[in-house]
């Protein structure tokens, strides 16, 4: 597919929101955190569950970091 024919697409798709200079002005690169490097005992059949698709280890790091935004207290005092 030639790159005229993409722009095209993208012109003539509804859901598409073309983006201009003011879109990007107050963009900023975030870039990810640092991994630690852990030993962690798992039961067997929660890793191999886990294991069964490619980026594992980044799925854990999601659900446990949702788990640890959800238990952040929301104002001082609480929890």
């Amino acid at each position: 597919m030639a790159d005229a024919e993409i722009r095209q697409g993208i012109l003539l798709d509804p859901d598409a929101r073309p983006t201009d200079a003011e879109f990007w002005k107050g963009a900023k690169v975030v870039w990810p955190s640092t991994k630690a490097i852990v030993t962690i005992r798992l039961d067997k059949d929660l890793l191999e569950w886990f294991r069964r698709e490619r980026g594992y280890q980044t799925r854990i790091n999601a659900i446990l970091r949702a788990y640890m935004t959800a238990h952040i207290p929301t104002s001082p005092g609480k929890r």
